[in-house]
C-alpha cells in the first residue's frame, strides 16, 4: 500500500509520531517483552512459535526480522487495521487531539466532496434501515425470518443488519428531509430513477438489508435479501463512485484483526453464512459479493493469509464452484483446504442444527486438502458398482495424484483407492509411475522443478538457508546505515557517489535522505520512512536502521565502501566485454576481438 501523502502538513505528520509512542502503538496488540536494546514480540503479521518481531523505541521503529514487515507507528497502524497514510493520520491526530489545519489537509479534509456526502448518506441509511428493523410494525416479518435462521439480536447488531419496508417512498423521505441531492443518491445506488417521468423510488423495497463496509469500517453499499418468494433473491448495490464488488470481500473490516493472526482465511458464499459461522467463534470469514472470485480478491487476501479454507455449500453448485476456485488460488501462492458439508447443506444450516462447536471442529478445523477433495468430487461422477465406472474413476485420480511431489502423499492416496475399490495397490502405483515418467518427459528441458511438481513456497516454521549478498550491496546497505545516523556521513558520500548506488530502492532511499538533510532535519528514522511514501522502501529502510553498524564512522570505511560500489559496475562492463570477445573470436573477427580486449585492460587500469 503506497501511502500518498495528500497534502498532510509535515507538522501534523512529525506531532503523530512524537505524541504516539512506538511501544505503546504496538503494545495495544503485541506482547512484547525487553531483551537488550529491543522489545520482542510475535510478529503480529504472519504465523510463528518464535519471537522475531522488535521494537526500538529509541529509533520509533518495529521490524520483523522473519516476514521483512516493518515501518514506524503510522504504518504499523496502517497495517493493522488496513487504513491507507491520510486515514491513520487523521485517526492518529483525532486521538491526540491534535488540530488538523482547515483547507489544508488535501485528502483528510474535503477531498471528495460527492465521495464524503454518500459515505454520510450510507451511514445514516444503515441506522435508519436497523431502526426499523428493530423498533417498527414494519420489521416484525423481516425479524421473524431473521430469528428463524437463528440469528441473534448480538448478531443482528453486530454486523447492523435491517429492513427496507415494502414502499416506494419510504428511504426517499428520509434522505430528502435531510437535504441530500436526489440525483447523487440515485447514482450512489440508494435511489433508482422512476421508469416513467422525472422523480425517484426507494431502491431497496421489502428486503432485509446487510449493509457492506469498506476495510475502515465506512457503510458503502447494501445487499437486500427479498422477504418470501421474489427475484432477485439478493440486490446488491450497483457499482459506484465507492463500491466496486471486485475488491470488495464481506465483513473484511470485523475479520482482519483474526486474518492478520492467523493467516488464513475463511471463505463463504453468502453473508448469513458469514454472520452464522462468526456467531460460532469463526472470526476470520469473508464472502464475495455474489460475484466469482477476482485477481483483485486474491491480491487483497494475499496480502493477509497464507492460507484459505472454502467454506461453499454442500450442494453441486456449492462444490463445482469450489472446484472452479481452488486453481485460482493456488496460482496466486495461497494453500487451500477444503471444508466438507453434509451433501446440500450450507454453513449457516449446519450451525442452526448441529451448533458452533460441531461447526469449527467437524467442518472448518477438519477441512481436506484439495487432492482430497477433488478425489471426493471426482468419485460422485462415476457409478463405483460397475467395472467401467472403477476402472474411469481409478484412471482419473491417477491423473491428480501423479502431480504430487511427495512420493508419500501419493502413497497414501493411492492406497486409499486400491482399498476403496478393491484394486491392487502395485498395479495402482505402475500406473502412476508411468503417468510421472510421461508427465516428466514432456516437461520443457531442466523444467523437472517447474510448479505444476513443486509449489516451491517453503513450509511454515522452516528457516530457508540466508542467501549471501554480494560485496556491493552489502556495502550499500553500510552507507546508507552510516547516512540514517549522521548527515554528516550523509554530505560525504553525497559529494562522492551521490545517488549512484546500483541497487534502485538504495538509489531512492539515498535521494530521499540528501532531501530531507536538505530541509535542516536532524537524523530521525522514523520521521524519514514518512516522507518515503513507498511500502518497499520503508521496509527496506527500516531493515538497514537495524544494523549494527557503529555510530562513529571514519572516512576509510566510507571510502572503502563508496570503492566496492563503484567498482561493480566496472565489473559488469568488463564481463560483458569479455562475452563480446569470445563471441568474435568465434566468428573468426580477430580485429574487433583484440580492439575489445585492448577496451578490458583500460577498464582494469580503472
Amino acid at each position: 500500500m503506497a501511502s500518498g501523502h495528500g497534502n498532510i502538513p509535515e507538522e501534523v505528520i512529525e506531532s503523530v509520531l512524537a505524541r504516539h509512542d512506538i511501544a505503546e502503538t504496538v503494545g495495544r496488540v503485541v506482547h512484547l517483552t525487553k531483551r537488550g536494546k529491543y522489545l520482542w514480540g510475535l510478529c503480529p503479521f504472519h504465523s510463528e512459535k518464535t519471537p522475531s518481531f522488535t521494537v526500538t523505541p529509541d529509533r520509533g521503529v518495529f521490524h520483523c526480522f522473519s516476514c521483512g514487515m516493518g515501518g514506524n507507528a503510522i504504518k504499523f497502524r496502517m497495517e493493522i487495521e488496513g487504513l491507507s497514510f491520510p486515514e491513520a493520520v487523521k485517526i492518529m491526530a483525532e486521538e491526540s487531539d491534535i488540530p488538523i489545519p482547515e483547507g489544508k489537509g488535501g485528502v483528510l479534509s474535503a477531498s471528495d466532496p460527492e465521495r464524503d456526502r454518500l459515505i454520510q448518506a450510507y451511514e445514516w441509511s444503515a441506522k435508519f434501515y436497523h431502526y426499523l428493523l428493530k423498533n417498527t410494525e414494519h420489521g416484525t416479518a423481516a425479524m421473524e425470518y431473521l430469528r428463524s435462521r437463528n440469528f441473534s439480536d448480538k448478531m443482528i447488531d453486530q454486523f447492523q443488519i435491517g429492513y427496507a419496508p415494502d414502499r416506494w417512498d419510504t428511504l426517499l423521505q428520509f434522505l430528502e428531509k435531510r437535504n441530500f441531492d436526489l440525483a447523487e443518491m440515485e447514482k450512489g445506488g440508494l435511489l433508482s430513477a422512476r421508469g416513467e417521468g422525472k422523480g425517484y423510488i426507494d431502491r431497496f423495497r421489502g428486503r432485509v438489508i446487510f449493509p457492506i463496509s469498506n476495510r475502515t469500517g465506512k457503510v458503502i453499499a447494501f445487499a437486500g435479501r427479498v422477504l418470501g418468494e421474489g427475484q432477485p433473491k439478493y440486490l446488491n448495490s450497483p457499482e459506484s463512485k465507492l463500491f466496486n464488488k471486485s475488491r470488495i470481500l464481506y465483513n473484511l473490516h470485523q475479520s482482519k484483526a483474526s486474518i492478520r493472526k492467523t493467516r488464513q482465511i475463511v471463505l463463504f458464499e453468502g453473508y448469513g453464512d458469514v454472520i452464522s459461522a462468526w456467531d460460532a467463534g469463526v472470526h476470520n470469514g469473508v464472502a464475495t459479493m455474489g460475484t466469482s472470485l477476482t485477481e483483485n480478491h486474491m491480491a487483497l487476501m494475499k496480502s493477509m493469509a497464507d492460507e484459505i479454507v472454502l467454506s461453499y455449500d454442500g450442494d453441486r453448485a456449492g462444490q463445482a464452484a469450489a472446484m472452479k476456485a481452488i486453481p485460482l488460488l493456488e496460482g496466486n501462492g495461497l494453500r487451500v483446504k477444503i471444508a466438507l458439508l453434509p451433501s446440500g447443506m450450507d454453513p449457516d444450516e449446519f450451525v442452526s442444527r448441529y451448533g458452533g462447536d460441531r461447526f469449527r471442529e467437524q467442518v472448518i478445523e477438519s477441512a481436506v486438502s484439495t487432492v482430497k477433495f477433488k478425489l471426493i468430487y471426482l468419485k460422485k461422477n462415476h457409478i463405483l458398482l460397475e467395472e467401467d465406472g472403477k476402472i474411469a474413476y481409478a484412471k482419473e485420480a491417477i491423473e491428480i495424484i501423479a502431480m504430487l511431489h511427495s512420493s508419500t502423499e501419493r502413497e497414501v492416496y493411492l492406497r486409499e483407492i486400491a482399498s476403496e475399490l478393491d484394486l491392487s495397490y502395485d498395479s495402482l502405483k505402475q500406473d502412476c509411475n508411468l503417468l510421472r515418467a510421461s508427465m516428466q518427459k514432456n516437461l520443457p528441458e531442466g523444467d523437472n522443478n517447474d510448479k505444476r511438481w513443486n509449489n516451491g513456497r517453503h513450509k511454515k516454521g522452516q528457516v530457508q538457508t540466508p542467501t549471501l549478498l554480494p560485496a556491493y550491496h552489502v556495502a550499500e546497505r553500510r552507507l546508507l546505515s552510516f547516512m540514517l545516523q549522521d548527515p554528516e556521513a550523509a554530505s560525504y558520500v553525497g559529494e562522492r557517489l551521490g545517488e549512484a548506488f546500483n541497487i534502485d530502492d538504495h538509489a531512492a532511499i539515498a535521494a530521499y535522505l540528501y532531501a530531507f538533510y536538505a530541509q535542516g532535519k536532524p537524523p530521525d528514522i522514523s520521521r524519514f520512512l514518512s516522507s518515503l511514501q513507498d511500502d518497499r522502501l520503508e521496509k527496506t529502510a527500516t531493515s538497514i536502521s537495524m544494523m549494527d553498524t557503529p555510530p562513529d564512522w571514519n572516512v576509510q570505511v566510507l571510502d572503502d565502501c563508496i570503492r566496492e560500489v563503484q567498482r561493480f559496475p566496472l565489473q559488469r562492463r568488463m564481463e560483458q566485454k569479455r562475452e563480446e570477445m569470445i563471441g568474435a573470436e568465434k566468428n573468426g573477427d580477430f580485429l574487433r576481438a583484440a580492439q575489445i580486449a585492448s577496451e578490458i585492460i583500460a577498464l582494469e587500469r580503472q
